[in-house]
């Protein structure tokens, strides 16, 4: 199956953010570069900035789906508190981590010519943070240093929970724990990290949309220990947000992957708020909008269920089917916000970090300011 790409580095000691740039007319190109991706075998986010890479995990990518219908195209350009300003500017409410290997490269680097663009437009973004390695000891810490950071600043942090069994289906971003016993246990970690205060929680990117390489039996626990995932995550800080895996709309059909979703837990207010899609592809913002509500409309659920979409890389769309890794022509997408002013669509984020290398920039997880640099220039 075609892969997504990007990689995922270990959170343990860090945390990535980047930067969005703004663009113009609600269209996908961000100010003054534009993000893009493809689809097609690809790897997973790297871990934002960090000091361990993990392996790139497998999401497929490639053109548009033919199950989506895009003549369900997005709201016109709104105007109003937060609409089309979401579209510029990074949203004030989302929280940048002070950690991340772009941030320690803008430092160590004042003078070079890269940097002022590379710190504008990236390094001063809100971005995600992931936590890839099963570390049980420590989880409830570390995520804890991340949600009481955003908690003093009045801001909501985006954290990534990537640790399920068999992650990846033993490509490039395999690991996770052992088994589902011991995931469980360290969801109850990360739970008891959360706090009180508001959280956005991408729960195992590929988790569904990839579950295929699974026999039917395990794909059922797999779904089971997700969807009890989801309710211990909303039980233990009921502000926190819980998005599910819902592939890309280069992946699978739309009502193939509400399927999944249900059995995942994702119809249910106790376990859910939703879905995300595009994380580390680059599918246009309008097409993921499309697919978004066309899957959601087919999960059931609800009303108030919504999505959230990765746009960290989006801004020229998909490059040519088969190319993931690092491709050429990419640029940032929209900026990072929780106020779209489209319908079921509750943010944009930059979940995977523009300018960690898929692998073909350097290795896979770290940083390539020549790949970042490429992806913000106008």
């Amino acid at each position: 199956m075609v892969v997504v790409a990007s990689l995922v580095v270990a959170v343990g000691t860090a945390t990535g953010m980047l930067s969005a740039l703004e663009d113009r007319d609600g269209s996908d190109e961000a100010r003054p570069g534009s993000v893009s991706g493809s689809p097609g075998p690809r790897s997973l986010p790297v871990v934002p900035s960090a000091s361990e890479p993990v392996p790139a995990s497998t999401s497929a990518s490639a053109s548009a789906s033919p199950s989506v219908d895009l003549s369900a195209s997005p709201s016109p350009e709104k105007t109003g508190p937060g609409s089309a300003k979401s579209r510029t500017t990074p949203s004030p409410r989302l929280y940048r981590h002070p950690s991340s290997q772009v941030l320690d490269w803008v430092r160590d680097n004042p003078r070079d010519s890269r940097t002022d663009v590379i710190e504008s437009r990236i390094a001063d973004r809100p971005a995600a943070v992931w936590f890839a390695d099963y570390a049980p000891a420590t989880i409830t810490s570390r995520v804890r240093a991340v949600t009481s950071g955003g908690a003093a600043q009045g801001r909501v942090p985006v954290v990534v929970a990537y640790a399920i069994p068999d992650r990846d289906c033993g490509g490039a971003s395999e690991g996770g724990a052992p088994d589902l016993g011991a995931y469980d246990a360290w969801i109850d970690g990360f739970a008891a990290g959360l706090g009180s205060g508001e959280v956005v929680v991408v729960l195992e990117p590929d988790s569904i949309a990839q579950s295929d390489c699974l026999p039917a039996d395990r794909r059922a626990d797999r779904f089971a220990s997700l969807a009890r995932a989801g309710r211990v995550l909303k039980a233990a800080d009921p502000n926190a947000r819980v998005y599910y895996d819902a592939g890309h709309s280069g992946w699978n059909p739309v009502a193939a992957q509400a399927s999944l979703l249900k059995q995942a837990g994702a119809a249910s207010a106790a376990s859910s708020d939703g879905i995300f899609s595009n994380v580390s592809n680059f599918h246009t913002t309008s097409a993921e909008i499309a697919y978004d509500r066309q899957v959601l409309a087919a999960l059931g659920g609800p009303s108030g269920l919504g999505a959230v979409i990765d746009t960290s890389r989006n801004g020229n769309g998909a490059p040519a089917e088969g190319e993931w890794c690092d491709p050429a022509g990419r640029k940032i997408g929209r900026a990072p916000t929780l106020d779209t002013g489209e319908a079921r669509i509750d943010g944009y984020l930059w979940v995977k970090l523009p300018g960690e290398s898929d692998g073909c920039k350097g290795t896979p997880g770290t940083f390539s300011p020549s790949y970042a640099y490429e992806l913000a220039s106008p």
